[in-house]
């Protein structure tokens, strides 16, 4: 459920060069695993990407479902696949715990998005903490 306050940046599926590229791969039998994993990737991983939370649903038939707010996330850390097409995502939160968000097509944009909403959340919580308090002389 999103609230008024919520824009959605991203809302969909993994990239599809990733399903192209390992669907070349299961041209080999070192391949088929890859191809494997990129067709349930293809078929049952979702994301949504808003200005206060991500969701993710995967898993066997789309099962599973995970959701971080933006606030409980500590580093996010990247890495190219696919000729820089997409990329995976780590994000470690604040308790030390991490969740991977697989090949996220167009990974360097929603990144800089979730940065900058880290940003402006911890700005607004250090102005609220600010503010109300004198100085004492």
């Amino acid at each position: 459920m999103i609230n008024i306050n919520e824009e959605i940046f991203y809302e969909g599926g993994p990239a599809k060069s990733d399903l192209f590229i390992n669907l070349l791969a299961g041209f080999t039998i070192l391949g088929l695993p890859f191809t494997f994993a990129a067709i349930v990737r293809s078929l049952w991983l979702r994301y949504k990407i808003t200005t206060k939370r991500i969701t993710i649903e995967g898993g066997w038939f789309g099962r599973n479902k995970t959701q971080v707010s933006l606030n409980n996330i500590n580093e996010i850390r990247s890495v190219p696949r696919g000729f820089g097409s997409y990329g995976d995502m780590v994000l470690i939160l604040n308790d030390g715990s991490k969740v991977e968000m697989k090949s996220l097509p167009l990974f360097r944009d929603k990144q800089e998005f979730i940065e900058a909403n880290i940003s402006k959340k911890s700005q607004q919580q250090n102005l609220g903490e600010v503010q109300g308090f004198a100085t004492k002389t």
